[in-house]
C-alpha cells in the first residue's frame, strides 16, 4: 500500500528511459517491472495497461514539503 507517509517507490528508483526519478512502476504480468518518470510514464503507460499491474505515484509531484516552524528556523 502506498501512502503519503510511506511511498513505494524511493529517491533511488529511476526512469528506465531517461535516469530521472521515477514516479510510476509498471508490474508486468509476464514477470519484471518497468520503471518511468511522470513523463515517460504518460507516454507509455496506455499500452501497458493491460499487461502491467501499475503504481502510478506522479500525484507526488505536486505535494509541498513540511517547514519548520519559525521558532525552529
Amino acid at each position: 500500500m502506498t501512502t503519503a507517509l510511506a511511498p513505494e517507490l524511493t529517491a533511488a528508483d529511476r526512469c528506465d528511459r531517461c535516469g530521472a526519478q521515477a514516479y510510476v512502476r509498471a508490474r508486468l504480468h509476464a514477470g519484471g517491472e518497468l520503471l518511468f518518470c511522470a513523463h515517460h510514464g504518460r507516454e507509455h503507460l496506455p499500452k501497458l495497461r493491460e499487461h502491467a499491474d501499475i503504481v502510478d505515484e506522479t500525484e507526488r509531484l505536486h505535494e509541498t514539503p513540511a517547514t519548520a516552524p519559525d521558532d525552529e528556523r
